[in-house]
C-alpha cells in the first residue's frame, strides 16, 4: 500500500464542532466525558473548589517551567502560556502570561486528533511537539508547544500544555527573524507534531535533531526540558485531583467552568446595543526594502450575545508581516480577555464559542502556506488584536456599567532587536544571541477615568516584565548607557496614554562587531490610536550613532546620557533590517507608548503640571498639545484658558471652516456615546450632538456622516509624541488627521493615518445602527 503525501491544506487547522471531532477518533482512542446531567449536578462549594485547584495547576506549571528553563524570554519577560484542555482540546484553564498563545493551542490539539490518533496513535505516556503555526499550538514558529494527553483507566481524560518563544530556531536570520525572507523557507521549519516523549520517555533522537537546528542549542534543549517538566507537573497534579475528587466530578467542573465563561461573557453582550464598528490599521514595510503600507481592516458586529468579526478588505500577504489563522485568533483572544472578560474566568473554551471570525484566505492575518510569519505574533496579530480593542472600546463606551473596560491602544508592537556575535570576555570567548526584551516596557492606552501605565507592559503579557539591566551585562557583552522613560512619549488626551522608554546599549567585552536584526512598526503611521480625539503616542525609532566617540569618553571618566553627546554620524533603523554594531558604536532604541483618551485640550491643568514635576511631559508638550502654560512647575490658570482659546482658534482656522448654523441642542437625559458625543432623541429622531457644546452633528432622518470640521497636516502637527518622519520609511502620505466640532472645536477623532484612510469616525451608523438599516 502507498503512502499518501499529505499536501499543504492538510497543514492547517480550525475551530471544529466537538461532538463530530469526538465521533471521527478511532474506537481504540476512548474519551472520557460526562453528561449535561452530571454538570448540572454540581454543589457549588465542589464546582469552586476544584476550579480553583485546576488554576492552581497551571500557575505550578509555569513556575516549574521559569525555574527549569535559563532563557530570559521565560525567567524575566514570561512570554509563555500554559493550559488544561478537555478531552478533545477545549481550553478550560489558561493561564495569565502570554494571552495571544490562547487562540492557538487548542487548534493544534485539534489537529493532533484529526492526523495523530491512528498513526503514531496518542497513548499514555506521550508527549508532543509542535512549531507549525498553520496546525496551530503558537503563532509563529519561534513559539514551540510540548503537550500531553492525560489519561484516567484507559480513558483520554484532558491534555495539558505548555509553550514558549524560543531564542533561536535556525533560518537564514539571527533568531529565526529574516527581514528579507520571501517565503517561510528562509525562516525556522515549521514542525508539525510530532512524539518526543514515548512512554513517559523523552525521545533522543527527536530531542537531537531539534536542538540541532538552533543556535543556540543548549537553550533550546533546556526550555524542551523545562516544558517537559511543567507538563509532568500538570499531569501529576490533575491526576491528583482526579484521584481525590473522581473523575466525573473533575470533568464535569471542567465543562461548567467553560459553559459558565460562555453565559457570562453572552450576558453581557446581550446588554449591549446591536451594532456594527470598524477599524483600520497598517503596518509599514513589510521586509527590507519595501516602502509601502498595508492595511488590516475589520468590522465588528454585534447581535444579540454573539460577535462576527469580519477582516474582508484586508491587503494580501506580502514580505515577513504575516501571520496564519492561528495568529488572527490569538490577536482577537488578546482583546477580549482583558477588556470583554476582564471579571470573567478565563476558560477560553467558552469564551471562544461568542464569536466567529470572517476572513479572505492569503491575507496577512490569514496567510496561506509558504507565507513568511516570523513577525506574525508582534505583527498583525498584535496589530488584529488592536483593532479589535479598538472596536470593542467604542461599543463599551456608551455603557454606564461597562465603560470602565475601555481603553486606548496600548503600545502597538513589541519593537523586535536581535543581537548576536563572540563574547571575548575573560573566560568567556564562546558565541551569544540575545533577543532584547528591554521593549516589554510599553505604554498602556488611557481610559475614560484613568491615564495608561507608564511603562506598564504589554498588553497580551499581563505579567511580562523587563529584564535586570546587571544581569543583561553579566550574560552579554553589552554596556547599557541607559535605559529611561521618555517624556512626551504618551498619547495626549484628557486622560493621558503611558509614557514609553528608551535604552542605548554599545558592545563592551568583544573586538568584533555584533551581527543585529531589527523588525518593527509604527514609525511611519501609528499603531498606538487614542480614542474620543485623544492622540496617538509616541511613533518608534531605532538609531545607529556610528564612529562616535565613546571610547574616549570611557576613558575620560564619563559615561553619555544622550545621543547628543556622542560624535560621529547617525543611521537611522528601518522597521526590517539586517546590519551591525561595531566597538565603539551605540543602538538606540525609542518604542511605543500607549494613545490618549479624549481631547487633550479638556486635560485638567493640575494634572498636566503633576506630569512635567514627575517627567512624563515637557514644557514643550504642556504647551503645544495640552495648550497649559507653566510657571515654576505649576499651571498658570489665566494663560493656559488664553492659550487653549487660542488653540482652538487655530482649529476652526486650519479647518477652513466657520460653520455655527446648527442648532444647540438640550443635553438632559441626553444617552453617553463616549467622552464627546452624546444621543439625544427629539421627537421620533434621534440626534447625535457634541457632548461639549450641544451642537447637532447628525441624525438618523437626514444624515448618514458626522458633520465635522477636517485637518489634514503633516504628522508632526500632532506633537512632540512624533519622533520620526514617515518619508524616511514610506512613499505613501501620512498625514495628521483631525475631526473636531465646528462649534466649540473640541477634538472628536486624532489620527496619524495614510491620507487615504478610511474615516471611520464620521460613520453615524456605528453610533446610530437603524441608519445602517434604511
Amino acid at each position: 500500500m502507498t503512502a499518501q503525501i499529505p499536501g499543504s491544506e492538510v497543514f492547517s487547522s480550525r475551530p471544529i464542532d466537538p461532538d463530530a471531532l469526538s465521533r471521527s477518533l478511532p474506537p481504540a482512542l476512548e474519551v472520557h466525558t460526562v453528561t449535561q446531567e452530571q454538570i448540572d449536578d454540581l454543589d457549588p462549594l465542589t464546582y469552586e473548589v476544584i476550579r480553583h485547584r485546576l488554576w492552581s495547576v497551571t500557575d505550578e506549571m509555569g513556575e516549574a517551567l521559569k525555574r527549569m528553563s535559563g532563557s530570559p524570554i521565560v525567567t524575566d519577560a514570561n512570554d509563555f502560556d500554559f493550559a488544561i484542555s478537555d478531552e478533545i482540546g477545549q481550553e478550560v484553564q489558561v493561564g495569565l502570561y502570554n494571552t495571544m498563545l490562547v487562540g492557538a493551542v487548542d487548534l493544534a490539539i485539534y489537529w493532533t486528533l484529526q492526523h495523530r490518533s491512528t498513526n503514531p496513535g496518542i497513548t499514555e505516556g506521550d508527549m508532543f511537539l509542535c512549531n507549525d503555526p498553520w496546525v496551530g499550538g503558537g503563532l509563529h514558529q519561534s513559539d514551540v508547544m510540548v503537550y500531553q494527553p492525560i489519561f484516567h483507566e484507559g480513558k483520554l481524560f484532558g491534555w495539558t500544555s505548555a509553550i514558549c518563544h524560543e531564542p533561536d530556531l535556525g533560518g537564514s536570520g539571527l533568531g529565526s527573524f529574516d527581514p528579507s525572507a520571501q517565503d517561510v523557507f528562509s525562516e525556522s521549519l515549521p514542525t508539525p507534531p510530532i512524539k518526543v516523549v514515548r512512554d513517559y520517555e523523552l525521545q533522543r533522537d527527536v530531542a537531537d535533531a531539534w536542538v540541532r537546528r538552533s543556535r543556540v542549542p543548549m537553550l533550546v534543549g533546556l526550555d524542551l526540558r523545562a516544558k517537559i517538566g511543567a507538563n509532568t507537573v500538570g499531569r501529576n497534579r490533575l491526576l491528583a485531583v482526579i484521584e481525590q475528587y473522581g473523575a466525573d466530578t473533575v470533568k464535569a467542573v471542567m465543562k461548567r467552568m467553560m459553559a459558565d465563561a460562555e453565559g457570562r461573557l453572552r450576558g453581557k453582550l446581550a446588554s449591549l446595543p446591536d451594532g456594527t464598528w470598524k477599524a483600520t490599521g497598517y503596518q509599514d514595510q513589510s521586509q527590507v526594502g519595501d516602502r509601502g503600507i498595508h492595511k488590516i481592516t475589520v468590522a465588528m458586529t454585534k447581535t444579540a450575545d454573539h460577535l462576527t468579526f469580519d477582516f474582508t478588505g484586508t491587503d494580501p500577504q506580502t514580505g515577513v508581516i504575516n501571520c496564519t489563522y492561528a495568529g488572527m485568533r490569538g490577536g482577537v483572544m488578546l482583546a477580549i480577555l482583558p477588556i470583554l472578560a476582564g471579571d470573567i474566568p478565563w476558560s477560553a473554551g467558552g469564551l471562544m464559542r461568542c464569536f466567529d471570525l470572517v476572513a479572505e484566505e492569503g491575507t496577512i492575518n490569514n496567510a496561506t502556506f509558504p507565507a513568511a510569519v516570523s513577525r506574525g505574533p508582534i505583527g498583525p496579530a498584535w496589530l488584529t488584536g488592536t483593532l479589535i480593542a479598538e472596536c470593542l472600546s467604542q461599543m463599551l463606551d456608551r455603557s454606564v456599567d461597562l465603560g470602565k473596560s475601555v481603553q486606548a491602544a496600548c503600545c502597538g508592537t513589541w519593537d523586535t532587536a536581535v543581537i548576536a556575535g563572540l563574547d571575548e570576555r575573560p573566560e568567556q570567548s564562546v558565541p551569544f544571541l540575545n533577543i532584547m526584551m528591554e521593549p516589554m516596557a510599553g505604554g498602556y492606552g488611557a481610559r475614560p477615568t484613568a491615564d495608561g501605565m507608564d511603562t506598564g507592559g504589554l498588553f497580551c503579557i499581563p505579567m511580562g516584565r523587563i529584564p535586570d539591566t546587571e544581569m543583561t551585562e553579566f550574560l552579554y557583552p553589552l554596556l547599557t548607557l541607559w535605559r529611561r522613560e521618555e517624556p512626551d512619549s504618551g498619547g495626549p488626551g484628557r486622560q493621558r496614554g503611558g509614557v514609553s522608554a528608551s535604552i542605548a546599549i554599545t558592545p563592551y567585552g568583544t573586538s568584533l562587531p555584533m551581527g543585529l536584526v531589527l523588525a518593527s512598526a509604527g514609525k511611519a503611521v501609528a499603531q498606538n490610536n487614542g480614542l474620543a480625539g485623544g492622540y496617538p503616542g509616541n511613533t518608534g525609532v531605532e538609531v545607529l550613532a556610528r564612529g562616535t566617540d565613546i571610547v574616549e569618553q570611557f576613558a575620560a571618566g564619563r559615561i553619555p546620557d544622550a545621543l547628543d553627546e556622542l560624535g560621529g554620524g547617525r543611521e537611522l533603523g528601518a522597521c526590517y533590517a539586517e546590519s551591525y554594531v561595531a566597538p565603539g558604536e551605540v543602538l538606540y532604541m525609542h518604542w511605543q507608548g500607549g494613545g490618549g483618551y479624549g481631547d487633550p485640550l479638556l486635560r485638567d491643568p493640575a494634572a498636566v503640571a503633576a506630569d512635567f514635576r514627575e517627567g512624563k511631559v515637557t514644557e514643550h508638550g504642556a504647551e503645544t498639545v495640552y495648550g497649559v502654560i507653566l510657571s515654576d512647575g505649576d499651571a498658570d490658570d489665566i494663560r493656559t484658558s488664553d492659550r487653549r482659546d487660542e488653540m482652538r482658534s487655530e482649529r476652526r482656522d486650519r479647518s477652513g471652516t466657520t460653520r455655527s448654523d446648527a442648532p444647540v441642542l438640550d443635553l438632559a437625559g441626553a444617552r453617553r456615546l463616549d467622552d464627546n458625543l452624546a444621543e439625544v432623541t427629539v421627537g421620533d429622531t434621534r440626534a447625535i450632538a457634541c457632548a461639549q457644546c450641544g451642537r447637532l452633528l447628525g441624525d438618523d432622518k437626514n444624515n448618514t456622516t458626522l458633520d465635522l470640521a477636517r485637518f489634514e497636516g503633516p504628522s508632526s502637527t500632532a506633537g512632540p509624541q512624533v519622533t520620526s518622519d514617515p518619508a524616511e520609511y514610506v512613499d505613501t502620505p501620512v498625514v495628521f488627521r483631525q475631526l473636531c466640532c465646528p462649534g466649540c472645536w473640541t477634538a472628536i477623532y486624532s489620527g496619524i493615518v495614510p491620507a487615504d484612510h478610511p474615516d471611520h469616525a464620521l460613520d453615524l451608523a456605528r453610533l446610530l445602527p437603524a441608519v445602517a438599516e434604511r
